[in-house]
C-alpha cells in the first residue's frame, strides 16, 4: 500500500465513539498535501490508525447538508 500522508487541520466533531476507542469523526484534513477537504471516517484514540471513509468538498457538503435538512427523521 502506498504511504499516505495527511494532517488534521480542524476538528469539526466526533460524531460517536465506540467501546474500543474509536471515533467517527469529521474533520477537515489535507490528504498528500493538497487543499484540505471535509472528511468523515473512523479514527484510532491517538489518529494513528483509521478505517475507510468519505472526503467532500465544501461544495458536497454543503449539498449533504441540504439533503439532510430535507429529511423527515
Amino acid at each position: 500500500m502506498a504511504n499516505i500522508k495527511y494532517e488534521i487541520k480542524e476538528t469539526v466533531g466526533t460524531i460517536s465513539e465506540n467501546n474500543k476507542g474509536w471515533s467517527k469523526e469529521l474533520n477537515l484534513i489535507s490528504w498528500n498535501n493538497r487543499e484540505a477537504k471535509y472528511d468523515l471516517r473512523d479514527w484510532s484514540s491517538e489518529h494513528e490508525k483509521m478505517g475507510k471513509g468519505v472526503t467532500l468538498t465544501k461544495d458536497e457538503l454543503i449539498k449533504l447538508k441540504e439533503i439532510l435538512n430535507s429529511m423527515d427523521i
